[in-house]
């Protein structure tokens, strides 16, 4: 049903314009090839896929800030349970001005609020649950986050979003499909209807067991129908059908970015058959080369956001203030995000106080006027104008005398589709060209960067492209080089010389080094002797540093002992809650010590529900 109501609107909406190759036709937001469709003529459709003005606008964004705060803040979990009472939400001093000046002064167009995250506590006076603000001490169960936000949004000219939680740890009816979907569009639609308009709403695909023992099942199909009735301009993402996740959260763009791609929307029902037909999902590679359009039958403009955190973990906690990221690492983010054709999704989480961190407006002002020094000049003397390219065509800029450039910008026309794989660029100096750098796709914005040089001119050649690419902004600037001078994070207090492992040969989980991993066959639980006693306060879990992932533990169990016989299970919550997406170093604290000269890491499920184990560093805390 949702294929044929889609396929029906998009018939609807191919765009006629009148560009120099009179009468072509454009796909706006998606396109179904006919079943007979050469490569040569997908190609060419897929050339003339655009995006909408929603799309567009969200993209030309480039900064957009996502604000972490609820009852997480206050318990210092990463994931609640649901449980916490609501008198524990009490912010001291509240301001949701400072938080938008902040986010204004650091470059951002949009700030996005968590409404309400896993453990479902409101930030707004819902009508469906008492678990909100208006039982919370408070201003007396009388505010409303998202209200003070929105009001602040608007004063200073920012856009603003909403993130509400589809899972939710508290809501008795979740598990109960049809109940909890009512219940899920109640908060919606109250979000959606009294808090003017919305810009962006944004959705993951979390999902559990209710109460009841059953999973639950979305309807969101029902869910944005929701949207598109009562914010008709707000792009939907993760779970919606305007913007992609990225597949990580670290940051990290793909070298090849289209925007114009196979991947089917998770929130549409023929989703899983169409992604694994083609076996992509949204962490793969490519999402949009010729040999996946050859086997596609429909393409998406679907564009990529990068969503990261400025610190380890999404909500504030007060031991991670030495810990924000450098400007170096946002920098690097930077390029990996806003100059890889997404947008990029900074997480700047408010702290107990309900304000800012001193550190983190330091350092997003740093990063604002660090992009803006950068870019100020285009060293191009006539970069900006519309460039309409075919395969093998070069072009040459004039570059101002005397200019020290190592960055190279350039930019497509995506109202008229995505079209560059492939260009060169070379610089001519004493007398002769030479290669700078290269790069696949363009999209929106691609940002490269390359060893300092003091050109006369550049060239720019056109390697491979779907039809005609429309350039229209070629630039280069320099970037005055930064040094990362975060120090290495410490896993252990505890020294791990002459620890060793019982009855394995583990000594690539203890040696201090992440590169190092232990793995597995099964479930395997990891035993230490630390060849001591210790006062055990917490320990710290390291997945294995890299792309693959697999052993990573998800739930577990930690036990200590004196003599390796007799073992106490330590006091956690058995949850490494968010490392599938997260995979930095988890930093477990007890709530008091225990004496203890051995402990076993018992791991209970993996984040894939695979039989491994694997172990990059484990360390001990003693404080």
């Amino acid at each position: 049903m949702m294929k044929k109501t889609l396929f029906a609107w998009i018939l609807g909406t191919a765009l006629v314009a009148c560009t120099s190759q009179p009468q072509e036709t454009f796909y706006e937001k998606y396109v179904i090839f006919p079943a007979d469709a050469s490569l040569e003529q997908k190609v060419e459709m897929a050339s003339r896929l655009v995006p909408t003005i929603q799309q567009l606008e969200w993209q030309q964004m480039e900064f957009t800030a996502f604000l972490h705060f609820g009852m997480n803040t206050f318990t210092g979990n990463e994931w609640g349970d649901g449980k916490d009472s609501p008198e524990l939400f009490n912010p001291s001093e509240l301001d949701c001005e400072q938080w938008v000046k902040a986010l204004k002064d650091g470059g951002f167009k949009m700030a996005l609020i968590t409404a309400k995250h896993h453990d479902g506590f409101c930030l707004w006076p819902t009508s469906t649950t008492d678990y909100s603000v208006k039982n919370s001490p408070w201003k007396d169960g009388k505010g409303d986050v998202v209200r003070e936000l929105r009001d602040a949004c608007e004063k200073y000219g920012m856009k603003f979003g909403v993130y509400l939680s589809p899972w939710d740890r508290n809501a008795e009816c979740y598990g109960d499909s049809p109940a909890y979907n009512e219940f899920f569009i109640k908060q919606l639609t109250e979000l959606l209807s009294n808090y003017g308009e919305v810009h962006e709403v944004w959705f993951d695909g979390a999902n559990g067991e209710g109460p009841n023992g059953k999973k639950q099942i979305y309807d969101w199909e029902a869910i944005l129908k929701t949207i598109r009735t009562l914010q008709p301009k707000a792009v939907t993402a993760i779970m919606g059908d305007d913007v992609r996740w990225v597949g990580n959260e670290g940051g990290l763009g793909r070298e090849t970015e289209w925007s114009a791609t196979a991947l089917t929307p998770g929130s549409y029902t023929h989703s899983a058959a169409s992604n694994e037909a083609l076996g992509i999902k949204p962490k793969a590679k490519d999402l949009g080369s010729r040999e996946l359009i050859a086997k596609a039958s429909q393409l998406y403009w679907y564009p990529s956001e990068v969503d990261v955190s400025i610190r380890p973990g999404w909500f504030y906690h007060s031991d991670q203030d030495e810990r924000v990221r450098s400007l170096a690492n946002l920098v690097n983010i930077y390029y990996q995000s806003v100059g890889c054709n997404s947008v990029l999704l900074l997480n700047i989480p408010p702290d107990k106080r309900g304000l800012i961190h001193e550190v983190d407006v330091q350092r997003i002002k740093e990063l604002s006027d660090y992009i803006g020094k950068t870019f100020a000049n285009n060293l191009v003397a006539n970069g900006e104008g519309l460039w309409q390219a075919q395969i093998g065509d070069s072009k040459e800029y004039e570059v101002k005398p005397g200019s020290l450039v190592n960055t190279f910008l350039i930019q497509e026309d995506i109202t008229k589709g995505q079209r560059v794989e492939d260009f060169l660029v070379e610089v001519y100096s004493n007398g002769a060209w030479q290669y700078a750098t290269e790069g696949t796709t363009i999209g929106y914005k691609r940002l490269l960067r390359f060893s300092d040089c003091t050109p006369e001119k550049i060239r720019v050649t056109i390697r491979s492209a779907r039809g005609v690419a429309n350039i229209t902004n070629v630039g280069l600037y320099y970037a005055e080089p930064l040094e990362d001078k975060h120090a290495k994070v410490k896993l252990s207090d505890v020294s791990v010389e002459g620890w060793k492992a019982i009855g394995m040969d583990a000594a690539a989980a203890i040696d201090g080094d992440r590169v190092t991993a232990w793995t597995a066959e099964g479930l395997t639980p990891l035993v230490i002797d630390m060849g001591k006693e210790e006062a055990v306060a917490g320990f710290c879990y390291a997945p294995v540093a890299g792309e693959d992932l697999s052993g990573t533990i998800y739930k577990y169990n930690f036990y200590i002992s004196t003599d390796g016989q007799n073992w106490t299970k330590c006091n956690t919550n058995g949850e490494f809650s968010n490392i599938m997406h997260n995979p930095i170093p988890y930093f477990v604290r007890f709530g008091k010590t225990y004496n203890a000269r051995y402990f076993k890491f018992e791991p209970i499920s993996e984040i894939n529900a695979a039989s491994k184990t694997s172990v990059g560093d484990i360390g001990i805390l003693l404080k």
